[in-house]
């Protein structure tokens, strides 16, 4: 069986889900999760800059992290596993500005996302998983920040009980000491 590419809007501007070229067959699967070409014919400027990977244990909160400059939109996948992945607009002239949208992103469904610049990136790991970032800016580890991940004001809606609750929680140390979205429109006024 051969899948093509699809490309889908959401509600947040330049945010798109995209359901990857894939062919099965006896030995397993083909996958391509990214063409630029393709991408082009579908409108979507994305070249490649940085490609990396993180492994990541079940109750991980990878937080809303973004670059302070320099941006980095990035094509994200679960390769193997299970997260729940979350976008947050912080571009100050958007419709959608501070309003969050989450994604299951399993291997099994091979969906990804595409985080436009402007946009905080998070997610909780719901069982052990790899995440492929495809990124057209590079990281650049001065100008990286975030918000933290139950910011009030933003209140996302993160699925706990599927890894048992907020004791379960695994936060690395600079992840626990992000800024609250108050504190990060005070500071920039937003993107």
């Amino acid at each position: 069986m051969i899948r093509k590419f699809e490309f889908k809007s959401t509600d947040i501007a330049g945010l798109i889900e995209v359901v990857p070229f894939n062919a099965d067959d006896i030995r397993g699967c083909f996958t391509k999760d990214y063409s630029q070409e393709i991408f082009e014919q579908n409108g979507i400027s994305h070249e490649l800059k940085e490609v990396f990977y993180t492994t990541s244990h079940k109750g991980v909160i990878r937080a809303l992290h973004f670059q302070q400059v320099k941006q980095q939109p990035k094509l994200v996948r679960c390769i193997w596993g299970h997260v729940y992945d979350v976008v947050v607009d912080l571009r100050k002239d958007s419709a959608t500005f501070r309003k969050w949208l989450g994604f299951d992103l399993t291997g099994e469904n091979q969906r990804e996302i595409l985080v436009p610049a402007g946009c905080a990136h998070g997610y909780l790991v719901l069982e052990k998983s790899i995440v492929a970032y495809k990124c057209s800016e590079k990281f650049y580890g001065e100008y990286d920040d975030g918000i933290m991940w139950n910011d009030k004001d933003i209140n996302i809606q993160w699925p706990l009980a599927k890894v048992g609750g907020i004791e379960k929680v695994i936060l690395a140390d600079k992840d626990k000491n992000l800024q609250s979205f108050a504190q990060f429109i005070n500071c920039f006024g937003g993107f």
